[in-house]
């Protein structure tokens, strides 16, 4: 009997990862997932999900366990889809976000690290059985990578921004293996991490309404099946239309 397929998702375990949790879940996938916290009690209960690794993908040891259990608990499998889907937008003592001319640069480091560095670190342990599979990998990166976000913060942006450039660069050099590259830009989202200030954005958004994790899962998912085969290096904007303006 062939196994299920399986994805592999960071930051699960709440927001825009868990939305995708699920809904690879409901297409019968098996999940590993990583997160800094538990494995949230109904994500336990999914008969599909297969093994949580809570891990700091900000801490180059953390990640680096990370990869090893979860290649241990894939034993040679193939790996169907990696979903970069961790990131971080701290603030500094103040409460402001982290912006070029505030914020301790060792901030902006961990930024980079879990925003950026690790979905290359994760993408380089996990290629051997993404090679496998001829899999998929998708970068969650942001509208705030592409101007100027009232709310983001000059790391965060930065970070996705460059994270948009590792995207391109990933999809020429996978597709040498028969893995495709491809990101996915969120707009405003109904997440944890949105600031209450979003509100006030909603009138510049085409659709008139925030987006939800669902509509992010939607095409997250939809990327890593084989309808996509053809798509790779691109970057799909999740944002009612909010980019354009």
């Amino acid at each position: 009997m062939p196994h299920r397929p399986t994805v592999i998702l960071t930051g699960a375990s709440r927001g825009i990862g868990h939305a995708t949790v699920k809904r690879f879940s409901d297409e019968g996938w098996s999940v590993i997932t990583c997160s800094r916290d538990e494995v949230p009690a109904d994500c336990r209960r999914d008969p599909n999900w297969t093994h949580h690794v809570s891990a700091d993908l900000g801490c180059i040891d953390s990640r680096a366990a990370f990869i090893a259990e979860a290649n241990l608990v894939l034993d040679g499998r193939p790996l169907q889809a990696l979903v970069n889907n961790a990131g971080i937008s701290p603030k500094t003592p103040f409460k402001e976000r982290l912006g070029c001319l505030n914020g301790d640069i060792a901030d902006w480091r961990m930024v980079f690290e879990t925003n950026f560095f690790a979905p290359l670190v994760l993408a380089r342990g996990f290629a051997a059985g993404l090679a496998r599979a001829k899999g998929a990998i998708v970068n969650i990166t942001s509208i705030a990578g592409h101007a100027v976000h009232p709310f983001a913060g000059s790391a965060y942006s930065t970070s996705k921004a460059a994270l948009s450039g590792l995207t391109r660069e990933m999809a020429v050099e996978f597709a040498q293996l028969g893995v495709r590259v491809n990101a996915v830009a969120p707009g405003e989202i109904e997440t944890a991490m949105l600031s209450p200030e979003t509100e006030v954005l909603i009138p510049r958004i085409p659709l008139h309404r925030l987006g939800t994790p669902d509509d992010v899962a939607s095409i997250v998912y939809r990327l890593c099946t084989p309808e996509m085969d053809y798509i790779t290096g691109s970057e799909i904007f999740v944002t009612g239309g909010q980019h354009l303006l």
